[in-house]
């Protein structure tokens, strides 16, 4: 008996990888598979990463802003290997204002607890305050949101459950709603952590040495209440700690990991995680532009009741990134996973990593059981927009990797002579491009197009065009680092492609990385009808 329980952790982990189809990346694995690890962890943009244990269980969710689903939910056995299994969020409200894209809104900064058997995510969104949502099953369904804290500016939430029956919130200010920020405030909640009881005191203010300290962690350790908080900016900060013998303070300060004499900017925002063997860990983030915001995870280790992040390597007190490291001592060894990309379409629903660019329509897309391709309808783009930029049917996944290839296979069936229906491959973000098929009454054309400044309402433009056979076209985007360079190539046989258009840098969203994807769209005066089935979407070398 005593040596089936032994198994249990993995055979659990054998499950939870066959429910995920155990998918491994083919162009960032972070498991060196001899014991050691790389950073990043995760080469994506799951940005302001929290991360808990849960037994010998570890899960992480991330900020999703306008993205639809939001809140991901991501597991691992050994905190290397992680699958995205959920998203805490289906629907992002107040569901009218989502139902339109609204790039950089949103979801901010989450973080996660579990306490009396439940698994709670708070956040923050700028415009209309707290949000909290909670399961007994991360792999479920999750709970309505509950609105905790109304106000515009209350941003980067995270609760303490205290031992001594106390539960607080600690939170942070968006200077662009609030008109200050670099100020950490803690409000009391009732028990069912639902609702803030107090108007708050300000516990932190950073504006003398540590501007723009956002991004707080509440734990409590060894008597001691602290504070885990990114100051200095996302792409050029540090990692501050804060900590009291009250919950109020006063605070005392220590910065713990910088960017020293690494490649690794602003090492800032995330989690301590302890191992049930004691071992402690840091997870946080790294803004690499078109990339997003990558997940590292550093060693971490107690001295005098503050925590030492990374390792020291100019000898000023202060941790710098590890870039290789031995892996947490978590007991058995588990196979190596990462989160989905390539999507061959064979399920009823398409994958986990897929986002909408809104709240989506039922309407937009259909995923039939025994059909193996992904059926997208021609969409009609909202009246008086010059580009796709506030298009909410836009089906797209995060960077995967600094070098990577993108390709799919499309049939376009517009269901009229004329045209006016397109569906193809794009890169969003800022500046977007696309790789798409299109038609006339001539017939079938590939265009390889571009929006400079989409965000401020320019109009697309044509880069190439070439006839095209017949309505059926391969289509491969290859990204390259380290400045997220790409170049588009087709082929109307699948075996010899073709460049055409010109090379293209990916440009990051708001407040996000790029993102590549799909859409399938037609114009306001075109007829009703039309879709594009997609064969399969492949993320290889």
């Amino acid at each position: 008996m005593k040596s089936v329980f032994n198994l249990l952790p993995f055979l659990l982990a054998t499950l939870a990888c066959a429910q995920n189809k155990g998918y491994v990346s083919d162009v960032w694995v972070a498991d060196n598979g001899d014991g050691t690890y790389r950073n990043p962890i995760i080469y994506a943009d799951y940005s302001d990463p929290d991360v808990i244990r849960v037994d010998e269980d570890y899960y992480m969710t991330a900020s999703s802003f306008n993205a639809v689903p939001g809140l991901p939910i991501l597991h691992s056995k050994d905190m290397v290997n992680w699958s995205l299994i959920n998203h805490a969020l289906q629907e992002q409200i107040p569901v009218e204002t989502f139902n339109i894209p609204q790039h950089g809104n949103g979801v901010w900064a989450p973080s996660m607890r579990y306490h009396n058997d439940t698994y709670y995510i708070y956040w923050g969104d700028p415009d209309f305050g707290i949000y909290m949502v909670k399961t007994k099953d991360p792999y479920a369904t999750w709970d309505t949101p509950v609105l905790v804290m109304k106000g515009k500016g209350l941003i980067d939430p995270c609760p303490l459950f205290d031992d001594n029956g106390e539960v607080y919130l600690v939170h942070a200010y968006a200077g662009s709603r609030a008109g200050v920020k670099s100020l950490l405030s803690v409000n009391r909640m009732n028990a069912e952590g639902t609702q803030v009881l107090d108007k708050g005191i300000h516990v932190f203010d950073g504006h003398d040495r540590h501007n723009t300290v956002e991004g707080p962690k509440l734990y409590k350790r060894n008597g001691y209440y602290y504070i885990f908080a990114p100051a200095g900016g996302v792409a050029t900060g540090w990692q501050l700690i804060l900590r009291s013998k009250t919950i109020y303070g006063p605070y005392e300060e220590s910065v713990v990991l910088e960017q020293g004499s690494t490649d690794i900017n602003g090492p800032h925002q995330g989690a301590w995680v302890d191992t049930p063997k004691g071992e402690s860990w840091f997870y946080h983030f790294q803004d690499k532009d078109a990339y997003g915001r990558i997940v590292h995870m550093q060693p971490m280790r107690w001295e005098n009741d503050w925590p030492v992040m990374g390792q020291d390597l100019d000898g000023n007190g202060i941790g710098e990134p590890v870039k290789v490291h031995k892996k947490p001592f978590v007991g058995p060894s588990y196979p190596i996973v990462t989160p989905a990309e390539t999507d061959n379409f064979d399920d009823s629903k398409i994958g986990l990593q897929w986002q909408w660019n809104a709240n989506p329509n039922v309407l937009w897309h259909a995923k039939l059981p025994g059909n193996d391709f992904l059926r997208l309808f021609s969409i009609k783009i909202p009246e008086d927009l010059t580009n796709l930029w506030m298009v909410p049917n836009l089906l797209l996944q995060k960077f995967p990797a600094p070098n990577f290839t993108v390709s799919t296979k499309i049939t376009l069936h517009p269901e009229e002579a004329e045209n006016g229906k397109t569906a193809g491959l794009i890169l969003m973000g800022m500046d977007y491009a696309t790789l798409a098929l299109t038609h006339d009454e001539d017939g079938y054309y590939i265009h390889q197009t571009e929006a400079i400044d989409a965000f401020k309402g320019s109009k697309e433009i044509i880069n190439g065009q070439v006839k095209l056979k017949s309505n059926t076209i391969y289509l491969n985007i290859k990204v390259m680092g380290p400045d997220a360079r790409c170049r588009f190539y087709y082929s109307e046989n699948g075996e010899t492609f073709k460049e055409i258009g010109k090379p293209f840098r990916a440009k990051e969203g708001k407040w996000i990385g790029a993102k590549v994807g799909l859409f399938s769209v037609s114009t306001q005066e075109a007829k009703r009808g039309g879709y594009a089935d997609i064969d399969h979407f492949t993320i290889s070398e």
